[in-house]
C-alpha cells in the first residue's frame, strides 16, 4: 500500500510489481460504492504475468484524499489524478489503464484525453458511448423522472440525501446494492418504483454469494464507516460539468486498442435497455475495440468472475 502525491491531491494505491522488479504499468479504477479492493483476485496474478499492477482509491474513497466541494469531483479533475499517478510512476512509457463501473468511464475519457500517456484501456460493465451530445441529467430525466420513475441517479444529485440513507448501515447498503444487480439475484423488477422512493425501496434481502463474503463485507463496511458516501456520491452530481469538458474532445475517437467485458444480467452493460449491442455500439467510437458479454454475469464483473476475467483482460494485455 503506498500513498502517491498525484498533483492536486494523494491517492492510497494498492500495487504488485512482478517478483523479478518493475513490469509494464496496470492502473486498476473502480466503481461505486467500491474500492481498490474490488480488485484483489486481479493483482497477483497481473504481477505474475509481469506487470506492475495499481490498483487506486478514487479520490473521496477510502485512503485517498476527500475533497469536500461536488466540483471536485469533475470528470476533468479525476482523469488529471490519472495522469499524475501515472507520471509518478512510470513517466517514461504509457501505461495501460482498467476501469470498472464508474471507474469505466473515468479511463475511457482519460484514454480519449491523454492518449499519449496511455497506450491502451480496458473497461468492464460500462461501455465507451463516444463524447456525450447532452448531459446525462437530461437523458434520465427525459426517460425516467419526467414520467414519474425512479432513477437511482436523479436519487443521488441533492447532496445529503443518499448519504444520509446510506451512512445509517454501510454495510448494509452496500450489501443490498450489490446483490441487487448482481448475476445471482433473483429476476425480478426491482428498480421499478415511483420517483421519491427510497434507494433501498424493493430491493431483495440479499442471499450468500461465493464472490461476496462476510470478509469483504467487513472490508467495504470499515471503509465507508471511515470515509463516508459524500465523495462517492459527488461523481454522479457532476455530469453537466462532464458535458462541457468533454465538448473539447467533440468527434473524436479512442484510438488505442480497447477491451470490453460486459455481463448479460448487468443492465448498465446495455445501458439501461437503450444498446442492444454495446460492442457494435463501442466500434463507432473506439475501433480497436475487442469485446465480451460474460453469460450470467451481473455488474460486478471482475469480482463475479475473477477467473474468467483475468484469462480476457491478461491475453488481451499481452497481446497490446
Amino acid at each position: 500500500m503506498r500513498t502517491i502525491d498525484v498533483g492536486e491531491l494523494s491517492l492510497r494505491c494498492a500495487i504488485e510489481a512482478p517478483t523479478d522488479g518493475e513490469g509494464p504499468l496496470v492502473i486498476l479504477v473502480h466503481g461505486f460504492p467500491e474500492s481498490w479492493y474490488s480488485w484483489r483476485h486481479q493483482l497477483a496474478p497481473l504481477a505474475e504475468a509481469g506487470f506492475t499492477a495499481c490498483a487506486i482509491d478514487v479520490r473521496g474513497y477510502g485512503g485517498s484524499d476527500k475533497p469536500y466541494p461536488v466540483e471536485a469531483y469533475a470528470m476533468e479533475r479525476i482523469v488529471g489524478d490519472l495522469v499524475g499517478l501515472k507520471q509518478a510512476l512510470q513517466p517514461d512509457e504509457p501505461a495501460i489503464l482498467v476501469g470498472h463501473d464508474w471507474g469505466a468511464p473515468i479511463v475511457w475519457n482519460t484514454a480519449l484525453t491523454n492518449p499519449d500517456h496511455f497506450r491502451a484501456v480496458a473497461g468492464m460493465s460500462v461501455p465507451f458511448a463516444g463524447v456525450p451530445q447532452r448531459p446525462f441529467t437530461e437523458v434520465f430525466r427525459e426517460h425516467f423522472t419526467s414520467q414519474g420513475k425512479y432513477f437511482y441517479q436523479e436519487y443521488f444529485q441533492e447532496p445529503g440525501v443518499a448519504e444520509a440513507e446510506a451512512e445509517k448501515d454501510p454495510r448494509d447498503w452496500v450489501h443490498r446494492m450489490m446483490y441487487s444487480i448482481s448475476g445471482d439475484v433473483p429476476p425480478g423488477a426491482y428498480w421499478d418504483k415511483p420517483f421519491g422512493a427510497t434507494f433501498l425501496e424493493g430491493l431483495p434481502d440479499p442471499q450468500p454469494t461465493p464472490w461476496l463474503t462476510e470478509e469483504d463485507l467487513d472490508f467495504y463496511e470499515g471503509e465507508f464507516k471511515q470515509s463516508g458516501f459524500r465523495g462517492p456520491l459527488n461523481r454522479y452530481r457532476n455530469h453537466e460539468a462532464d458535458y462541457e469538458w468533454l465538448q473539447g474532445w467533440n468527434g473524436k475517437r479512442i484510438e488505442q486498442p480497447a477491451l470490453f467485458i460486459g455481463g448479460t444480467r448487468d443492465p448498465a452493460t446495455f445501458l439501461f435497455g437503450a444498446v442492444p449491442d454495446p460492442i457494435a455500439m463501442m466500434k463507432m467510437f473506439a475501433p480497436r475495440v475487442e469485446g465480451h458479454i460474460l453469460e450470467g454475469v451481473g455488474h460486478w464483473t471482475q469480482q463475479e468472475r475473477p477467473e474468467e476475467v483475468n484469462a480476457l483482460l491478461i491475453d488481451w494485455i499481452q497481446r497490446v
